[in-house]
């Protein structure tokens, strides 16, 4: 598989094309993040479709890719729209996500991203409280 067909799909990604990622997951993928460890596909599928369900609008922005033979980065932007996050305005999160093939298809894949930049942030009350603190590491 290549590095191109994986940011394609997810450049493509909307609830209506969550199928599509069938053509790029192994059965058997392991799938991490800042919160989950998720094992096999059965389990991620169910994590996009929840995922989906509940935002008004995710996509990624594919900003730079790589691939030596089985193993790959992609650098994104996820612009997402949540009714919980930010009142549902855009919040725009960048992150990495190094994928490893194994038989045509991702067998592992583990993103890398600001949590805070995407929820702490955000949240009605505590997002002023991370963001005053963020300021003030600043300042030492």
């Amino acid at each position: 598989m290549s590095i191109d067909s994986v940011a394609d799909v997810y450049q493509k990604l909307t609830k209506e094309t969550l199928s599509d990622l069938t053509r790029i997951y192994h059965q058997d993928v392991i799938f991490e993040d800042a919160v989950h460890k998720l094992n096999g596909w059965e389990a991620l599928s169910l994590y996009f479709e929840n995922l989906y369900q509940n935002v008004i609008d995710c996509r990624f922005e594919i900003e730079s890719k790589h691939q030596t033979g089985e193993a790959g980065f992609i650098i994104w932007t996820m612009r997402l729209r949540h009714p919980k996050l930010k009142g549902g305005s855009e919040v725009a999160v960048k992150g990495i996500s190094h994928l490893q093939f194994s038989d045509g298809k991702i067998i592992h894949h583990r993103d890398y991203f600001d949590m805070g930049e995407m929820l702490y942030e955000n949240l009605p009350i505590l997002g002023s409280v991370v963001k005053a603190i963020k300021k003030r590491m600043g300042e030492l």
